[in-house]
């Protein structure tokens, strides 16, 4: 319907009115996506269908004996960000789920594949634990006052790999790096406070690759096709400016200056970096403007920068 609303206005070419309610739905959508590219698009989808398998996965597991009936998994769908019926999703997918009927009702439990899987993960969760440690310590670093509210982090905990218990698993360990605080005794106030300040860990993702290339000036990598030529005039002309590392204390920059835009694009790139994925919802991302320090408007930053970033609304929310 909003689709057909929408043809209606761009065929009114007489009409002050249509045009304009066309330029601004044209403008706003242009806001938050860029320029379509079929094989990341692909690839987003790809991954999101992961991302859910994985979710409903951890429902199962806490679920009791591990068993739920359908009707169960349905009401959660909606905190999946899933539209339609659970049971046509679940039997997509018989490598991961087992659905059957119990006295007139499906249930659903993880397929002998999948909970191999899932041993597997615990393993590999106990081996990667000092990998957590330095991501979460990154993190911490590249905040402004080295402290992130826990209940802002669960919300990117899955793309940064943390294990649902990562407090428990992780901050017990190291004592000396990491403490939890709570200054105004609210849950949803309790942060992650860092402890240590480790300078082998504060080189970003693009110095790193700098070192390894033996150059001595960092600087941010594009692959946009040479057709591109005023994108590419665009990201020679910033990539020319010095990098400034996003482990520097940003509170000396001037807001809107061209130093503060080169320091957030290399906040954000070395965010991404950290992720499993290299992508991030840039609505959970803004939830954090405080502690970045990151602009209100982050999404139109990003799109100006279209060698270094692909934002797309591909799957509902902007990556």
């Amino acid at each position: 319907m909003f689709l057909n609303n929408l043809n209606r206005c761009s065929h009114k070419h007489n009409s002050p009115s249509s045009s304009s309610i066309f330029y601004y739905l044209h403008r706003n959508f242009s806001l938050w996506s860029m320029k379509k590219d079929p094989d990341l698009d692909s690839a987003l989808s790809r991954n999101r269908r992961w991302i859910v398998n994985n979710q409903i996965k951890n429902i199962i597991l806490r679920y009791p004996n591990q068993d739920a009936p359908v009707k169960f998994l349905q009401k959660k769908f909606k905190t999946l960000d899933l539209q339609g019926k659970a049971l046509n999703w679940l039997k997509k997918y018989p490598c991961c789920f087992d659905v059957y009927l119990q006295k007139d009702e499906y249930h659903c439990k993880l397929s002998k594949r999948m909970l191999l899987l899932v041993e597997e993960e615990e393993s590999v969760k106990e081996m990667q634990e000092p990998v957590f440690a330095e991501r979460l310590s990154r993190l911490l670093m590249l905040s402004v006052n080295h402290r992130l509210n826990v209940v802002k982090l669960n919300e990117l905990k899955r793309n940064l790999g943390f294990p649902d218990d990562y407090l428990i698993r992780i901050l017990p360990k190291y004592p000396d790096t990491f403490r939890l605080v709570n200054h105004c005794g609210r849950r949803s106030s309790m942060e992650i406070e860092l402890l240590s300040w480790n300078p082998d860990l504060a080189i970003s993702s693009v110095e790193v690759s700098a070192r390894k290339q033996g150059s001595s000036k960092p600087c941010f990598s594009c692959s946009l096709p040479s057709t591109w030529v005023k994108s590419w005039e665009r990201f020679n002309e910033f990539n020319a400016t010095p990098y400034i590392s996003p482990y520097l204390d940003s509170r000396g920059l001037l807001d809107g200056s061209k130093e503060m835009e080169k320091r957030i694009v290399g906040l954000v790139h070395e965010l991404l970096s950290l992720t499993l994925w290299k992508k991030m919802s840039i609505v959970k991302l803004g939830h954090f403007k405080r502690e970045f320090n990151l602009p209100d408007k982050l999404n139109i930053l990003l799109l100006k920068h279209p060698g270094i970033f692909y934002v797309s609304n591909r799957i509902n929310l902007e990556s």
